[in-house]
């Protein structure tokens, strides 16, 4: 079992920038793969990105690619998500999740870990 806690958010302009952290704790963070997801109001909840533990390869959602950028730090137990050109329909509770020995995916249903997450307001 892995414990995650994201931090970061926030209230930002439209156009700002954003970066979010997720910290790990528990089990070897290298041995997981991370996604991020958001949900607004009364919808459920997205797929935003994700990185694999084996490659370090990326995929994310068509309406954050080329906006949104996740990244990880193994050494620091941590994975990031920098958010730029932020629009007012990004604003939601942005949340990470961790898969052990599996391929990032963009299901929510694949991931059994989850942090509390944190909460991302852009306003216009």
């Amino acid at each position: 079992q892995v414990q995650l806690v994201e931090s970061g958010g926030g209230l930002v302009q439209a156009g700002g920038s954003l970066r979010l952290s997720c910290a790990a704790s528990g089990r070897t963070f290298s041995a997981y793969s991370m996604g991020w997801f958001r949900q607004a109001p009364g919808k459920e909840r997205e797929f935003v990105a994700t990185i694999s533990w084996s490659d370090g390869s990326t995929y994310y959602a068509d309406s954050v690619k080329g906006r949104f950028t996740i990244s990880r730090d193994n050494a620091k137990n941590t994975v990031y998500l920098q958010m730029n050109s932020l629009k007012p329909e990004d604003t939601a509770v942005y949340y990470c999740a961790a898969r052990r020995f599996s391929a990032g995916s963009y299901n929510v249903h694949e991931y059994p870990n989850w942090g509390q997450g944190t909460q991302v307001t852009v306003s216009s």
